[in-house]
């Protein structure tokens, strides 16, 4: 063990407020256990457009009373230094230390001189991007991993229009936290603002006003994930006027522990077995379903005699059809590695479609949007309640659909189907690889720009762009797009919250004869395409 090491070790040992870090941290320093330092000391977790997001544990490299500590004085001196008066508006989740650092958080920022409103209870991520507009603040922080594993938890931030930071101010506010002293020396005040229920109550009344008048008959399982969605959307559920949610039971109750599943993302395999086994007990039409802290929103639906889950894009363009059809006018929108077939149907009735970088927080700083999403499950249906992806007001917009659906004998696959019949099968997939060494991302990307394959699933490539030279003028960033014959593409991507290479494949088939026909010409292309790209980045 150097001597820089154990010195950097003890010196962040002497300002830690948290009892269980110091023991933690001591207890690697008695041991001499140079390797869990090097590990918690080599380097810092980074603040960018994601905020800080971690492991939880002592150290530089960890999430903790210290690294939050830093961030919050970091971002009350970026919000002074951007206007007079600023106040922001902090929420958490039920994570291990949410309320901690929520808190935290809170004083220091009252002692610094941003006026602070803290929100009563674990609440879901958009109550508080609703309440930053709600409240008129100057941004809001919300303590959340949303729905990374148990030891994790995150710090996102959001500015004034409630949705989340994008640059340069992810780059001023990192400076302004590198550049905070000891946090044992910080100003604290306990003379910040607790709410009470009035914002949540906002919140819910804002999302019961968006039905319109119509069918409510829906038989519908719903799952939490262990997080804290149940509550508020059980409460507008009830208020809009459905009936009552079949909550599948061993998952109702706040865990930061999440038992039941592996990993609390609806989108991971095994994570939805509960809600399909309620489901075929209950004879549900519709499954739905949220992550930990509820900004994003899942949907399953009955297939035969058995479930099956929608993906991401196939409920982004059934949200997108069906506001359409209402009339909704102004901007639709989704991520670049979203299907394009959005885009198909907001022309087909003349309205403005765009595509932006990967992250919620690009879509929120479109003026114009109506509706927003991204394929891994994000859905902004109401950008009016807050800017950021909302998986209460998606799952109320996805009852008021399969209703009216149901009320004419009809499902959201019969409407899918539809909508394929009319822009061709757009069928989308991921090779999503998790590592544990990050050189295997670095390598697989550097072989796409310097020797990418010349054919994929026996179909020609047919343009390589690298999106950090910038596309159709979207801001750079670190992924390669694949352009494949007949309307195919893949875009690979280093995950921004997980250690995962993502690649995005669409594949376009015309519906000549039958769905069916047309969905095994899809899936025989999309197997080849898988198999062929994992061996040319030898993953």
């Amino acid at each position: 063990m150097t001597d820089e090491l154990l010195a950097r070790a003890r010196e962040w040992l002497s300002q830690d407020p948290d009892p269980r870090t110091v023991e933690e941290l001591q207890g690697l320093i008695d041991a001499g256990d140079t390797a869990g330092l090097e590990d918690r000391f080599k380097e810092r977790l980074q603040f960018g457009t994601a905020g800080l997001r971690g492991a939880l544990g002592a150290g530089p490299n960890r999430m903790n009373r210290v690294i939050v500590a830093q961030a919050a004085a970091g971002l009350a001196a970026y919000l002074l230094e951007h206007g007079s008066k600023p106040s922001v508006v902090v929420g958490y989740d039920a994570r291990h230390n949410s309320d901690v650092f929520a808190r935290d958080t809170a004083e220091i920022m009252e002692g610094a001189g941003v006026h602070a409103h803290l929100l009563p209870t674990h609440l879901p991520t958009p109550v508080l991007a609703f309440a930053i507009r709600h409240l008129g603040c100057s941004a809001g922080v919300m303590v959340t991993a949303s729905h990374n594993p148990p030891q994790d938890n995150g710090y996102k931030v959001y500015l004034e229009d409630s949705s989340q930071i994008v640059p340069p101010a992810d780059a001023e506010i990192s400076a302004a936290i590198d550049a905070v002293g000891r946090v044992d020396e910080m100003p604290l005040s306990e003379a910040y603002e607790l709410l009470g229920p009035e914002v949540a109550e906002a919140y819910v009344e804002a999302v019961v006003a968006l039905p319109s008048d119509g069918p409510r008959d829906i038989v519908a399982v719903y799952t939490p994930m262990h997080g804290v969605g149940r509550d508020t959307l059980v409460e507008a559920v009830s208020r809009a006027g459905f009936p009552a949610l079949h909550v599948v039971r061993d998952q109702a109750e706040p865990d930061p522990d999440f038992p039941t599943v592996a990993f609390p993302n609806p989108e991971e395999p095994g994570a939805m077995d509960l809600a399909l086994k309620l489901s075929s007990e209950v004879g549900a039409d519709i499954i739905v379903a949220n992550d930990p802290d509820a900004d994003r929103c899942a949907v399953g639906v009955r297939d035969g005699e058995s479930y099956r889950m929608l993906t991401g894009d196939q409920v982004g363009v059934l949200l997108g059809d069906f506001l359409l059809r209402k009339g909704v006018q102004g901007t639709y929108a989704a991520s670049i590695v979203s299907s394009d077939l959005l885009g198909r149907q907001a022309a087909a009735h003349g309205q403005p479609w765009e595509q932006t970088l990967t992250g919620f927080k690009w879509l929120g700083k479109i003026p114009t949007l109506v509706f927003g999403y991204e394929e891994a499950l994000g859905y902004s249906v109401a950008p009016d309640i807050a800017r950021d992806k909302d998986g209460v007001s998606a799952i109320i917009t996805v009852l008021e659909m399969a209703a009216a659906l149901k009320a004419d004998g009809r499902t959201l696959i019969d409407q899918l189907d539809a909508i394929y019949r009319e822009h061709g099968l757009h069928a989308t997939s991921q090779l999503s690889v998790r590592v544990e060494d990050l050189s295997i991302i670095a390598r697989a990307m550097q072989t796409l720009r310097t020797s990418p394959p010349s054919s994929l699933g026996g179909l020609a490539v047919t343009s390589v762009d690298d999106l950090a030279d910038g596309y159709h003028g979207l801001p750079p960033t670190d992924g390669i797009r694949l352009g494949l014959e007949g309307n195919t593409r893949i875009i690979a991507r280093p995950s921004g919250t997980e250690p995962k290479l993502k690649c995005y494949i669409e594949v376009v088939v015309p519906v000549e004869e039958s769905i069916e026909s047309s969905r095994e010409i899809a899936d025989a292309a999309i197997a080849g395409i898988k198999q062929d790209l994992s061996e040319a980045l030898g993953l």
